[in-house]
């Protein structure tokens, strides 16, 4: 396509200030550190900042890009939703619409050429089987494919990074993705491998790559989304499901490209005939790919690059560690004391620790109470984990009395003002008992979609803590005697909060 074909806009460019009804626009980087304003879920309201449309659709990535703007009729009802760290909001009626569409290859009309796809920014490790069972023929096949797979993607400084591991008897890592972030480098560099032998130790490549690839040493990128694209010919020799668990779990998609699937005949040698569905982020269909034969395999590479490149869809790059909201509600009564008030903040600093912490991770907000409440800092007022734990590590002690049910109000009014249910997660900590109703604030609180942890010390009483706390009560309910037994809390807490997340996640369509 032309690029005067192209419409250049501000990140506040909203969608009725374009004059075509049908029309693609070039959204410059760093939007998400711009004020903007989005109505609706899709269709947006024309009020709408249309890079902060795309922005919440997931159309856009953080260093700008196309996107296609169709302009269509107004709604009588805009739903607010929060998506790709962008909360939009509510309206009752707009005169005019638009929806958007990228990523994908369209024809639009007016172009010389269909627009290819633009905007696939993540960080892809590809997993080859370079066992004895595919040979050096068929190597030299999937080689091509995966040569092809590289280009389509437009590996680029701004844009994808694709690093490469061989499986065999022991995994090798032959590039990261940090090595080549030119096209022609890239595929000079895939075709230059070296064929290895060996047994299809498919499980120890996946586990390899899980444990050691994706770190900021070799070029991993923050807010990318992380892919893994598993080659194998046949079946493995080994098993992958644990290596598999361990993947999701970091938060990696898993996609699994399997040729020459085994024959009747051959069924007998395959140690787990599920191996496909357990190897992938979600056996949902759209993870696994399926090709007969290796000398077909580049007809496939776009299909395959389409699924990756279709980021909505990445359901593994949501984990409990970069995708909750966690407000703390510390007590700062009198009874607390300085030094034992250190230490909560040292058990708190501990939980926040344990999170990916960042303007598209998860966030920490933190509120202290006695008969009066403060909000110490708010759950989007640290884009930066360092930042967050020193405002934690820097809150003064406050000293009074203790109305823990106030304080649960204040926090679900003002530190949780856009609920996400299923992400959204109270951990109030107390010593004593509350002046006032706490049965009310809290059930109002989890009706909201809010989990709460209640962490009693000293002479909390367990009735009211178990009052305050979510269902089932012992996993969300903690005490103890002492100030000093709280940083034996830390894991509990984060693998409970993990637990929650994972167990909502399920549950939602």
């Amino acid at each position: 396509f032309c690029l005067s074909d192209v419409d250049p806009v501000s990140c506040e460019t909203r969608g009725s200030d374009l004059e075509l009804d049908d029309v693609v626009v070039l959204c410059p980087p760093g939007c998400r550190r711009t004020r903007m304003s989005v109505f609706g879920t899709g269709p947006y309201a024309a009020v709408s900042s249309v890079c902060g449309a795309a922005l919440h659709r997931g159309a856009l990535g953080p260093s700008g890009g196309l996107v296609r703007v169709l302009k269509q009729r107004g709604q009588h009802s805009y739903v607010s939703s929060y998506a790709n760290g962008i909360q939009s909001l509510g309206l009752s009626r707009w005169t005019s619409s638009f929806s958007l569409s990228g990523r994908w290859t369209l024809p639009f009309p007016g172009f010389s050429a269909p627009l290819m796809l633009v905007d696939c920014q993540m960080d892809v490790a590809v997993v080859m089987d370079s066992s004895r069972n595919i040979g050096q023929r068929r190597f030299n096949l999937q080689k091509n494919f995966v040569a092809k797979l590289a280009a389509m993607l437009r590996v680029g400084a701004s844009g994808p990074h694709v690093g490469l591991i061989q499986a065999s008897d022991s995994p090798k890592t032959e590039f990261v993705l940090s090595s080549y972030t030119q096209p022609k480098d890239l595929l000079f560099a895939i075709k230059e491998l070296t064929y290895l032998g060996g047994d299809t130790n498919t499980g120890k490549a996946i586990l390899h790559t899980a444990e050691t690839f994706f770190t900021q040493e070799n070029g991993m990128r923050r807010g990318h989304p992380r892919v893994m694209v598993v080659m194998i010919d046949g079946w493995p020799s080994d098993d992958v499901e644990q290596a598999a668990i361990l993947a999701r779990e970091s938060g990696i998609n898993v996609f699994l490209v399997s040729v020459a699937k085994p024959a009747a005949e051959e069924l007998s040698m395959v140690a787990d005939r599920d191996f496909m569905k357990k190897a992938v982020c979600k056996d949902n269909g759209f993870f696994s790919y399926s090709i007969p034969s290796w000398f077909s395999t580049t007809k496939h590479a776009r299909s395959v690059m389409q699924r990756l490149c279709s980021l909505d869809s990445l359901l593994c790059s949501k984990t409990c560690y970069n995708s909750v909201n966690i407000g703390f509600l510390i007590d700062g009564s009198s009874s607390v004391g300085m030094d034992n008030f250190k230490m909560v903040l040292d058990f708190l600093a501990g939980i926040a620790q344990s999170f990916d912490i960042s303007d598209i991770g998860s966030h920490v907000g933190a509120v202290q109470f006695t008969y009066d409440q403060r909000m110490e800092f708010g759950l989007f007022d640290h884009s930066t984990k360092e930042d967050t734990m020193n405002a934690l590590r820097g809150i003064s002690y406050m000293s009074g009395g203790t109305s823990t049910g106030s304080a649960i109000s204040y926090a679900t009014q003002n530190l949780f003002r856009h609920p996400r249910r299923g992400h959204d997660f109270l951990v109030v900590v107390t010593d004593g008992q509350s002046y006032d109703d706490i049965r009310g604030p809290a059930m109002a609180a989890q009706r909201q979609g809010i989990t709460i942890f209640s962490v009693g010390v000293a002479w909390a009483p367990l009735d009211d803590l178990r009052a305050m706390s979510s269902e089932p009560k012992d996993r969300h309910t903690l005490f103890t005697r002492e100030f000093t037994g709280l940083l034996d809390f830390i894991p509990l807490v984060v693998r409970s909060i993990c637990q929650d997340f994972t167990e909502n996640s399920e549950i939602r369509p």
